[in-house]
């Protein structure tokens, strides 16, 4: 189950009004999947479905990082997205 700092901060990330650049999004999606989730145990996606296959990739680089570490990763980075990002 995850946090409420973590719920906090998953909610707060998607109310910033500029978009984070593509390399920090991937690193907040990957964060968000091994946190809730856990290691990647999805099949690859096509290559040709490029936005897929970023986003599979990212995730499998976390697999063995605990779902707890990745809670306190995610909301860490998350801030610094937050603090980055808003007005």
């Amino acid at each position: 189950m995850p946090s409420p700092e973590f719920e906090k901060a998953a909610a707060d990330v998607q109310k910033l009004t500029v978009l984070p650049k593509d390399d920090e999004l991937l690193k907040l999606y990957a964060l968000y999947k091994q946190a809730t989730v856990g290691d990647n145990e999805t099949v690859k996606p096509s290559v040709f479905d490029f936005k897929a296959k970023y986003k599979w990739t990212e995730w499998s680089k976390l697999k063995g990082l605990s779902q707890a570490d990745a809670e306190a990763e995610y909301i860490k980075f998350a801030n610094e997205l937050i603090a980055k990002y808003s007005n």
